[in-house]
């Protein structure tokens, strides 16, 4: 929706409890799960145990997380959702979906199994009943957003992002687009702070949240990685790292953050620290939609580096040695900070006599 849209919308009845359904029966290490529970603002307990003012009574069903015994009781309300007795629910899924049609005699991963066959019950099967009837559905995780991992080139499983499955167009029962929060894994806060927006909405205290052209959410995926990388003034001095042990700029050693959209540098990782380019890391572009595949390989300079610190080369070195010059004038007292019998600051009161 656009500002426009969002401020003439008409404003409706919340729901005052809401199921999430989580699965991560896609192809994936369950490393979305695990990297969410290191969330603080908020924490996935604040959400769960009614913390956090205005949102609605979450019930939360997530294998890692879940106190069921496993079985049955943890499929139990996925079943109840599939024959349209749970309502309302968010619907997350985690892990990148492989293309059942060509799975032989097989199939590539499933999640319980039929009751009435005995078959084992595939994620696509899962995603056909659920989607259509989840209020909102929310992708975790790049192999959940654009494939990832799984789907990269040579895959034998023809795995996609949860869009490509779906349908780019599609709509939940909510009227609300997939919404993708990319990252290999999430970074905390970005998702809790997404799934927290989608709650408010459910509430019916907030509009939907903006995303961009990739399902993304705007406010957190906008700006690239170099634009809030603490090592972005190397790169406009022309001062780049040649190994991995500098604080310097990394792009000639394989960094690909003028280019990627992410906010780690600025967020941190876990309670404001870390983050990939802050500790000593490359970006290799976990958040993009062309991941793995356009960034390989990893620890090699893109292409487009070559050109562009060539280019700013003679600049940056230019600005580097003025900013130098400037700094030792900078980092010196004004000479009238003296004991001497005389005041040389220039004062000179003129309404004196």
């Amino acid at each position: 929706m656009t500002q426009a849209q969002e401020a003439t919308a008409p404003t409706r009845e919340g729901f005052d409890e809401i199921t999430i359904l989580w699965i991560s029966e896609g192809m994936s290490c369950d490393g979305d799960t695990v990297s969410m529970t290191a969330s603080a603002q908020p924490a996935i307990e604040d959400v769960v145990n009614g913390r956090i003012p205005g949102l609605p009574k979450v019930n939360l069903h997530n294998k890692v997380l879940s106190p069921a015994v496993g079985g049955e009781q943890f499929l139990a309300p996925f079943r109840a959702a599939a024959r349209g007795e749970l309502d309302p629910f968010i619907l997350v899924i985690e892990g990148s979906i492989p293309n059942e049609n060509i799975n032989g005699d097989g199939y590539w991963t499933s999640f319980g199994n039929d009751p009435e066959t005995g078959e084992p019950m595939t994620l696509n099967q899962w995603i056909d009943m659920l989607a259509p009837r989840a209020w909102a559905v929310v992708a975790a995780g790049t192999c959940a957003t654009y494939g990832g991992i799984h789907a990269m080139a040579g895959n034998p499983t023809g795995c996609m992002g949860l869009a490509d499955y779906l349908g780019w167009d599609f709509r939940s029962a909510g009227a609300l687009p997939i919404v993708n929060v990319p990252g290999c894994p999430i970074q905390p806060e970005n998702f809790m702070e997404t799934l927290t927006w989608v709650l408010y909405h459910a509430a019916g205290s907030a509009p939907p949240p903006p995303l961009d052209s990739m399902l993304r959410p705007q406010w957190l995926f906008g700006k690239t990685v170099h634009e809030g990388c603490d090592r972005g003034a190397y790169y406009e001095q022309a001062d780049f790292a040649k190994d991995y042990n500098s604080p310097k700029c990394q792009v000639k050693v394989g960094c690909w953050g003028p280019v990627v959209n992410c906010n780690v540098p600025k967020r941190g990782w876990m309670g404001g620290l870390g983050g990939c380019p802050n500790v000593g890391g490359i970006c290799i572009a976990c958040t993009m939609p062309g991941f793995p595949d356009k960034f390989m390989p990893f620890m090699d300079q893109p292409p487009g580096g070559s050109l562009s610190t060539m280019m700013i080369k003679p600049y940056g070195a230019a600005i580097r040695r003025l900013r130098a010059l400037t700094n030792r004038t900078a980092n010196r007292e004004p000479k009238w900070h003296h004991n001497r019998d005389v005041l040389t600051s220039g004062y000179d009161p003129r309404y004196r006599p």
